[in-house]
């Protein structure tokens, strides 16, 4: 499988789903439907598939946070 978005490419933030909040989801919650640009991406090879992590660099305040593919949405859709 490959990656969902590409290093460059303009991403939002997706909406913490309510219910339960893991210490994930409350870490990412100020960050809410902001939008970033990836600027890097790692890939982790497991039994059961492969997981991407996004380095996305937000364009609010610069910040350069690390999220699941879960956890993004591209940016118009």
């Amino acid at each position: 499988m490959a990656p969902k978005y590409k290093i460059g490419q303009k991403v939002i933030i997706a909406p913490v789903k309510s219910g339960s909040l893991s210490p994930r989801d409350s870490t990412l919650e100020p960050y809410e439907g902001q939008s970033g640009t990836v600027v890097d991406f790692y890939w982790i090879t497991l039994s059961r598939g492969t997981l991407y992590l996004y380095t996305v660099r937000m364009d609010s305040d610069l910040k350069k946070i690390v999220l699941h593919e879960d956890e993004l949405q591209a940016y118009g859709a």
